[in-house]
């Protein structure tokens, strides 16, 4: 199984051990010509997301990427990659990837001080699944074919719609491996179909 790694900027190489553990083989996609490689899956860390969306489409991979996530390759976005692949965000109306129906708050909780962490239960994956929340998004509402998984403090956190899984919080920053390894499943099940 090879997941290829969004690897212009934020929190990737974290990702990429959290699965090599869990026996994927990870590669980086750091300009256009890394996207034309054989990949089960991708993951969109988290990071700046005005940054990363302006890299996306100075490198030309907006377009590409879009286009292979809305013809099913399974996609995991945690924080910003959560803002990237969601239809709406609170006060932006400028094109993101955009291809799962949720509507975001991005940086709901403030600033860095306003970073916290608990542990919750997660739909699909368990019980008190540890949750890094730094500078974090919430999900303001679900709709359409996505529904959402985890809800802390009255607020969606992570959803899932179809291959597309997200989190508003960074799972690589903890040891725990369920959410990553449910994401390896998805991946399989795609696989398989």
């Amino acid at each position: 199984m090879r997941i290829a790694v969004l690897a212009l900027q934020g929190a990737f190489i974290e990702h990429e051990r959290m699965l090599q553990k869990l026996g994927a083989e990870t590669f980086e996609i750091r300009q256009e010509r890394d996207w034309y490689q054989p990949m089960d899956g991708l993951v969109i860390p988290g990071g700046e997301s005005t940054t990363m969306l302006k890299l996306l489409r100075d490198l030309n991979l907006l377009e590409p990427v879009r286009n292979a996530i809305l013809e099913g390759l399974p996609v995991f976005g945690t924080c910003a990659g959560l803002i990237l692949l969601a239809r709406k965000v609170t006060g932006q109306d400028f094109d993101r990837l955009s291809t799962m129906d949720i509507d975001v708050c991005r940086n709901a909780y403030g600033r860095q001080l306003g970073s916290f962490y608990t542990e919750d239960k997660v739909e699909e994956v368990g019980d008190n699944i540890p949750m890094t929340f730094i500078r974090a998004p919430y999900i303001n509402k679900v709709y359409g074919d996505a529904r959402a998984l985890a809800v802390v403090d009255g607020h969606i956190v992570a959803a899932r719609q179809g291959n597309q899984l997200v989190t508003a919080f960074h799972p690589e920053l903890n040891e725990d491996m369920r959410i990553h390894s449910h994401f390896i499943d998805i991946i399989r099940e795609h696989i398989g179909a």
